[in-house]
């Protein structure tokens, strides 16, 4: 757990359009010596001013984008506080000298970071704060420029030295609200003082003699689990992983999932989402019966479970014992609402933009809601065999989660492979447009058109597919391996044997 904190911490450093203290995070952790399984969610509420109403007098039809209305409370530090406190072994100061150090000295910035830090010149510069901290003379940093950024180091020092209460309720709380106030907001010290991020239990599946675990709403997991529960009705094993047979039957069952995560997701707090009914086995029969083997579906729809039949960071961390942290933490979209906060040189993100405003929906916007999230961690295991994994990007989360848990037990694919394997991911929630990666035979793009489907091809490895990590600890033998997807920057890191160390003296 403490490697997994310290990692995300400097993470939020030197790639800070992805992830920070201005954003949410969701954990999954196997604590080896009980054998147990803990979910974290961490992800803040609306402010209580925050409404329909107010969003309609302040001339928002829909909730926006980006903006001091978009912004949520922060769950990240509290999330890594809880975390530390159930499951750390040094010192919490010690987890952020690293953050500190590259926010200090200065960090080189590598080239997916340099371009995503380009694309977004135009948001950065609407804000006075972001265009100070983050365009030095008007523009992005170059490819192997150092790069400083000694505000978010004084946010992390006090985070060190004062945990939670330096974001809830001290002075970062302060600069937070000074912020929102400056430009129109609502959130009050109220909302941040009492939020309060929480212990969860996971909700799961068995996928051919695999379990297979996700967090509960408000995240998008119970998708992974129902593709996958549709997935299992037919003999994907049989067909080979880059056949036609094998993309369209997932697909297909994608469209299906995500129809009813379209439908029932939002704050379980506010209403009653029907999870166990939409993970079960039955329900899923039920819809698999709606795919057929030579035909595109463009008009899916939600079913009736009920009846009797955006940009992240992610990454895990394994240790001797056994225990993993599947972690996972974003932003959301590129720089998050384009809001730095004042002094501290932090992004805060832009979640409340996954609110709905349509009248009765499970995720209309309200006080003290937290919205739809996309971020997602994933956990699987079998026998000896535990696996913490998770892959970025929005609504690319679920269905890659499904395609690599897929790999590794229909296509008897390793972790690396898995990660690397092809994918598609369709960004939408109707239609027969799906986004799918070059390296696909042409035969198989060709059959996939004559079913009707509408190919977006990208490249060989594309960032819209999501990229991952993975690690694995084989409990009979003691082993632990890593993977990491090409799609990002990332890298498996093993601790080092300590074969530099002197030998012992002798007696």
């Amino acid at each position: 757990m403490d490697a997994a904190i310290a990692a995300n911490a400097t993470l939020s450093v030197v790639e800070p359009m992805m992830n920070g203290i201005g954003g949410d995070l969701f954990l999954i952790y196997r604590e080896a010596k009980t054998r147990k399984l803990y979910g974290l969610n961490a992800s803040g509420w609306a402010p209580k001013l925050l409404s329909v109403e107010f969003l309609r007098k302040a001339s928002h039809g829909e909730m926006p984008a980006d903006g001091i209305h978009s912004v949520t409370v922060p769950g990240c530090v509290q999330g890594w506080e809880l975390a530390h406190r159930k499951f750390g072994r040094l010192p919490w100061a010690d987890l952020f000298q690293p953050a500190i150090y590259y926010a200090k000295s200065g960090f080189p910035v590598t080239e997916l970071i340099q371009g995503l830090w380009e694309g977004a010149t135009s948001r950065l510069a609407n804000d006075r704060n972001a265009r100070n901290v983050y365009l030095r003379d008007g523009r992005a940093p170059k490819v192997g420029e150092v790069f400083r950024i000694p505000q978010l180091a004084r946010a992390l020092e006090l985070v060190a030295v004062d945990g939670s209460r330096a974001f809830y309720t001290g002075p970062i709380a302060k600069a937070i609200l000074a912020t929102s106030k400056r430009l129109g907001g609502v959130m009050t010290a109220e909302d941040l003082a009492e939020f309060q991020a929480e212990w969860v239990d996971c909700i799961s599946t068995t996928y051919r003699g695999w379990n297979v675990y996700e967090l509960p709403p408000n995240g998008q997991g119970m998708a992974v689990l129902e593709m996958l529960n549709v997935m299992e009705e037919f003999p994907l094993g049989e067909f080979d992983a880059l056949s036609a047979d094998a993309f369209h039957y997932k697909i297909e069952s994608q469209k299906l999932a995500y129809q009813d995560l379209n439908r029932y997701l939002g704050d379980p707090r506010h209403g009653r989402i029907p999870v166990r009914e939409l993970i079960s086995k039955n329900y899923a029969k039920a819809r698999a019966k709606l795919i057929k083997r030579d035909e595109a579906n463009c008009s899916s729809s939600a079913g009736n479970p009920m009846s009797p039949s955006g940009d992240t960071i992610y990454l895990s961390t394994v240790d001797c014992d056994g225990n993993i942290a599947s972690l996972i933490q974003s932003i959301y979209i590129s720089f998050g609402s384009g809001i730095v906060v004042d002094d501290y040189g932090f992004h805060l993100h832009n979640r409340g933009a996954l609110f709905t405003t349509e009248p009765g929906h499970i995720n209309q916007v309200a006080p003290r809601k937290r919205p739809f999230h996309t971020i997602i961690p994933g956990y699987m295991e079998k026998d000896h065999v535990h696996i913490g994994f998770g892959i970025m990007g929005g609504l690319n989360q679920a269905q890659a989660h499904a395609q690599f848990v897929s790999n590794l037990v229909d296509h008897a694919m390793n972790l690396q492979a898995a990660h690397e394997a092809p994918r598609f991911t369709k960004l939408n929630f109707s239609g027969c447009n799906v986004m799918i990666e070059g390296r696909v035979p042409e035969y198989t793009k060709d059959t996939l058109r004559q079913r009707g489907h509408y190919l977006q091809v990208q490249g060989d490895f594309s960032s819209w597919m999501g990229g991952g990590q993975a690690v694995l600890h084989d409990s009979r033998d003691k082993t632990n391996y890593a993977a990491s997807s090409p799609r990002k920057d990332g890298a498996a890191v093993p601790e080092p044997d300590p074969y530099f160390e002197r030998p012992p003296a002798p007696k």
